[in-house]
């Protein structure tokens, strides 16, 4: 699940949840289940961002 899908979830149960008084539950699920999927989707997609994982590029130059 991306940041997009999660952020869609989130949406749909809010819009469910607080505009639809018959599906109130369906609306309350799917808006955690957004929430849990966009705290997995930076967790797991944050770090891949940039090199952030402390490693030491060595430049060398070769002079002639």
């Amino acid at each position: 699940m991306g940041i997009g899908v999660a952020i869609l979830l989130i949406a749909a149960g809010l819009i469910l949840a607080f505009a639809v008084k018959a599906a109130f539950t369906i609306g309350i699920i799917l808006l955690v289940v957004g929430v849990l999927g966009l705290i997995v989707a930076m967790t797991i997609f944050g770090p891949r961002r940039g090199a952030r994982d402390g490693a030491v590029v060595e430049e060398r130059r070769v002079l002639r």
